[in-house]
């Protein structure tokens, strides 16, 4: 399968600041030489890297700095996020990236946590423990059946607004 060149990418990176370009170029470059089965696209205005249709990685331009990073939390060097979007930080020319090589391995190892079918952690959401309702409220929605089904139909953001 051949390299999915998208030309809004060849836009967004012409778009950049002149510090950006090479850097942005570079990352393609690596990006798709680990994988002739990645696929470009855009997503929430940036450059995203896809395989097998899931997220891959990330790049964006900023008026000074670059950003790069995975999109699965278990990709990163050290499990967890710069301080900038992404793992790397903010990217102020190609030194600040860690080497081709290292690249190279991170993108691998996205790869196949995306072939084993292991989620990212931050796509999981864990249910709030439900707020207790003040004693008169509880009272009042247990005299009032038409209340208690109207309350029964609010989704939990409304709900805890009652209750906070």
């Amino acid at each position: 399968m051949a390299m999915a060149v998208d030309p809004r990418i060849d836009a967004y990176i012409a778009g950049q600041a002149d510090f950006a370009q090479p850097i942005l170029r570079h990352l393609r470059g690596l990006i798709h030489a680990a994988s002739p089965d990645i696929a470009e696209t855009v997503k929430w205005g940036m450059p995203f890297f896809t395989y097998r249709d899931k997220n891959l990685c990330n790049m964006a331009g900023f008026q000074r700095h670059v950003a790069f990073g995975f999109w699965h939390d278990k990709v990163a060097p050290d499990g967890s996020r710069g301080e900038a979007m992404g793992q790397f930080g903010r990217i102020r020319r190609l030194h600040d990236l860690p080497d081709d090589a290292m690249i190279a391995a991170l993108l691998r190892k996205a790869m196949a946590l995306i072939e084993a079918g292991d989620e990212p952690r931050s796509g999981v959401k864990r249910p709030r423990a439900p707020l207790p309702l003040h004693p008169a409220f509880s009272a009042a929605l247990n005299a009032d059946p038409a209340a208690a089904a109207t309350w029964a139909g609010f989704p939990p953001g409304k709900i805890r607004d009652y209750c906070e």
